[in-house]
């Protein structure tokens, strides 16, 4: 496991599915509306505007996955079954190494990923109180510490 791997559009609905179940798991203080308001704008809009990635398990079922635009991690979310296993540092590392990620926009309340991303050299910069949709949920805007590549090689 941990190979990073290609997705392609056949697979857009296992993806939305381990977007669903890991936002069920680390997100709570989404509603049921807004899961339902993004689920369709994921499937349809999102996962074609960001090059994708992911790691696979040894059924080749996809257990997490990124998307990356303009230097800017813009998902993360791994299958609440294969949390705390490497997966998400695996991804981010490449993201890092391989896309040129320096961003990341976290949700304030999403505590755990806040945590993951100062965790791996992400620092705080701005806040904004409403979502990129315009909805009223708090946004950390984070970028990767200007000495983190160096300190880490």
């Amino acid at each position: 496991m941990n190979a990073i791997d290609n997705i392609s559009k056949e697979e857009y609905k296992e993806v939305v599915e381990i977007w669903e179940a890991s936002v069920r798991a680390t997100h709570d203080f989404l509603k049921e509306e807004d899961i339902e308001y993004f689920k369709p704008l994921i499937l349809n809009t999102y996962l074609d505007a960001v090059e994708l990635k992911c790691i696979r398990n040894n059924d080749r079922k996809i257990v997490g996955f990124l998307g990356v635009a303009d230097q800017n991690l813009e998902m993360l979310f791994i299958d609440p079954d294969f949390r705390g296993k490497g997966i998400g540092k695996a991804l981010l590392n490449y993201s890092i190494h391989k896309l040129n990620v320096r961003k990341v926009d976290v949700n304030e309340q999403n505590e755990q990923a806040v945590g993951f991303y100062k965790h791996f050299g992400f620092e705080v910069i701005k806040r904004s109180d409403l979502d990129s949709s315009g909805k009223p949920f708090p946004t950390l805007h984070m970028e990767l510490k200007k000495n983190y590549l160096q300190e880490r090689g």
